[in-house]
């Protein structure tokens, strides 16, 4: 479990035996905050729009003991065959086009042969990486992270590596032992898929020796769309989405997703999107947006559109700083589109 996870959970944990010490959440979300910056250079507003997230979830979420995520290296066997993302038709995969990685929120430029590895989840921040996360035979977890430039990964840390930022000595190939905290430890390699392209893929635990037989599962020459459950057609002008992140490591029983959306410089605003199959229905409502009912919560920082049965659908716009409105918020999710059954991809807009 991360830091990230652990502060979700406790905050989630009070909310059920009592009221959250709001002060305190925001405290260490601050520092939280402050050690991923350099986790996420581009969308710089995404890590204190998730302090908005949390401490909504903490006063006003409904059945928060069953909506509790966990991140694809800690979370449940899934159950069910997970969705594979659609191909993104006409464009070409990372290895005839290197620069077209990370150009483009809505695709990714590589994919996995379902045949021989199961999606868990995948991820463009527009600007800097594509990830993919999947499943290889036996049960080893596998994140794939592309680039198009070495550099990027200087100071990219792992979610689930605790100990800091491993350092690529060359991508060549090589594999590196690295220690990832609370007494585990994970496997790390860096190289160059074709000329032009950096990647680096890592896993917690298992044999180093297998990792090369995993990552023969990539496919560099196909495109996938970054799909994901909800859809956002409205957004407020000159604003573009920035990055699109799904993570299925628990479906069908979870599914969630981020978007993030950014104006100008000083403009962020990020959607969460959370499906759990045991949880009930929000119908607490002191908004209507878009004719959909909704609630801002009293801290003024985040927006929930309610009255979807086992679905979560927050914006977050107002911690100081981020630029956007209530009325952007508000229209952004009034005019989303989302999933008919976010279990079948087919359903999804």
């Amino acid at each position: 479990m991360t830091d990230l996870d652990q502060r979700i959970s406790d905050v989630l944990r009070e909310r059920a035996e009592g009221e959250t010490d709001t002060h305190r959440l925001l405290r260490a979300s601050r520092a939280l905050g402050r050690r991923r910056q350099v986790r996420r250079r581009v969308t710089a507003g995404t890590a204190l729009a998730l302090v908005g997230v949390v401490a909504f979830a903490g006063v006003n979420a409904s059945d928060v003991g069953r909506l509790t995520g966990r991140l694809p290296w800690t979370a449940a066997t899934p159950t069910a065959p997970a969705p594979v993302p659609p191909r993104a038709d006409g464009v070409p995969g990372a290895a005839a086009d290197p620069a077209r990685v990370g150009t483009d929120p809505r695709v990714l430029h590589f994919g996995v042969d379902p045949a021989r590895a199961r999606y868990l989840g995948w991820g463009v921040d527009a600007g800097q990486v594509e990830s993919i996360r999947f499943e290889a035979a036996g049960g080893r977890r596998v994140l794939v992270e592309v680039a198009r430039s070495e550099t990027t990964f200087r100071n990219l840390g792992i979610e689930a590596f605790q100990e800091g930022v491993p350092r690529p000595a060359a991508f060549d190939g090589s594999i590196q032992r690295v220690a990832a905290g609370n007494g585990n430890f994970g496997f790390v390699t860096w190289w160059q898929p074709a000329a032009g392209l950096f990647a680096r893929a890592s896993m917690l635990g298992g044999d180093a020796i297998a990792l090369p037989r995993y990552l023969a599962a990539l496919r560099w020459d196909e495109a996938r769309r970054c799909a994901a459950p909800v859809r956002l057609d409205a957004l407020p002008a000159g604003a573009t989405i920035n990055s699109c992140q799904v993570d299925l490591s628990s479906y069908p029983e979870l599914i969630t997703a981020q978007l993030s959306v950014r104006g100008n410089e000083e403009q962020h605003m990020a959607v969460w999107y959370r499906y759990a199959v045991q949880a009930g229905t929000s119908n607490k409502s002191n908004r209507t947006v878009g004719g959909r009912p909704a609630y801002v919560a009293p801290n003024g920082w985040t927006i929930d559109l309610v009255g979807i049965p086992k679905v979560e659908l927050t914006a977050t716009f107002g911690w100081p700083g981020q630029g956007f409105t209530e009325a952007d918020a508000g229209a952004l999710l009034g005019g989303a589109r989302l999933a008919e059954d976010p279990t079948r991809l087919q359903t999804w807009p």
